[in-house]
């Protein structure tokens, strides 16, 4: 069965690809990977990398399928947060911050432009706005963990806030969010 014209919902995309559905992993691929590559490309600058840790993702959604939940969130949400560790996994890499080291001009120009761009994105689809609605501690946080990909205990490290308060930002800001986003 082929599903390239189709659309399917989500519990149906899941449970294809949990049958090992091979028309199933291509409507993913083609229907989601730009979204991911979007959330991977504002934590990892290198445009060969960011593929690199893209193709790894869905690596990873096809090989973790069962490790999906829905009782804990959405399916998307799932492979943003997967392609999301991956990415800042590999920035840590020891290969990483060997090619950090030597890196020239023009690469690091090149990823302050993309930078910007990714920027531009996210204020074209409104998120900025509804990011100025938070408190600004709240903002700060959400900015730090979902546009830097700073962990919590980097935050907490790096700005000399405690553990438990970038924690309890981080959870209160996700839900006004959600009450702005009317998602709640």
């Amino acid at each position: 069965m082929s599903l390239p014209n189709q659309q399917i919902d989500q519990d149906q995309l899941v449970a294809r690809i949990e049958a090992r559905n091979a028309d199933a992993f291509s409507y993913l691929y083609d229907n989601y990977s730009a979204a991911i590559y979007g959330s991977i490309s504002r934590i990892v600058n290198d445009e060969d990398v960011a593929e690199e840790v893209l193709q790894d993702s869905f690596m990873k959604f096809w090989d973790k399928i069962d490790q999906y939940d829905s009782s804990k969130g959405r399916f998307f949400t799932w492979m943003v947060n997967i392609s999301r560790n991956l990415a800042i996994d590999k920035l840590r890499s020891k290969e990483m911050k060997k090619v950090g080291k030597t890196d020239n001009i023009e690469t690091y120009v090149s990823g302050i432009e993309r930078e910007r761009l990714n920027q531009m994105h996210v204020d074209a689809i409104g998120l900025k706005e509804t990011l100025t609605s938070l408190r600004d501690e709240e903002k700060f946080i959400l900015e730090m963990v979902y546009f830097k990909g700073y962990t919590q205990s980097e935050i907490s490290d790096e700005f000399d806030i405690p553990l438990g308060t970038v924690k309890t930002r981080l959870r209160m800001g996700l839900k006004n969010m959600r009450k702005v986003l009317q998602l709640e």
